[in-house]
Order: structure tokens, then C-alpha cells, then sequence
């Protein structure tokens, strides 16, 4: 399974780790992806996730996930999350 928000895109990012001495040695910064059911209010249906908790927050603050998809670009978006977005489409 992908180490990848489903909803934002948000991946792994590299870097270094940086010692007392100045040693540098490459590591990954992985999201904190957490697993949620968020519920459509348009669809009354629940749906599995596996979101970063940014975006989780993200979602919340701007009133729920219909607002949210119907915002997000499709690039961004995974399989599922497309299918709830084009779900969304025609119950509209």
C-alpha cells in the first residue's frame, strides 16, 4: 500500500538527517497518514480513507468532505476518492 493521502497527494519527502558533528546521512519524512470514515451529507454514506491528519483537519475546516472534493483537483485525488467526487456529481 502507498504511503499516500488519498485526498491531498501528500507522499513521502527526503531529506537528512543532521548530526552534532554536521554528518549528514538521507532519511524519509513519511505523512501520518491515519485511516477515517468521513461521511458524505449529500450521499448519507460513510467512506474509508487513508488521509494524512492535515488533511483531515483541512476537510473539517472548510465544512465537510462534499465541500472539500467538489473543490480538489482530480490530480490529486485517488481511485476512490474519484469515485465518491463523480457520485457526488450526480446526486447534484
Amino acid at each position: 500500500m502507498a504511503r499516500r493521502c488519498e485526498l491531498t497527494g501528500i507522499g513521502p519527502r527526503s531529506g537528512n538527517n543532521v548530526s552534532h558533528a554536521k554528518n549528514r546521512t538521507k532519511r524519509r519524512f513519511l505523512p501520518n497518514l491515519c485511516r477515517v470514515t468521513l461521511r458524505s451529507d449529500k450521499l448519507d454514506e460513510g467512506f474509508k480513507f487513508r488521509i494524512a491528519a492535515s488533511a483531515l483537519r483541512t476537510v473539517d475546516h472548510m465544512g465537510g468532505l462534499d465541500v472539500f472534493l467538489t473543490k480538489a483537483k482530480d490530480e490529486q485525488l485517488s481511485a476512490t476518492a474519484l469515485k465518491v467526487k463523480r457520485k457526488l456529481a450526480k446526486a447534484s
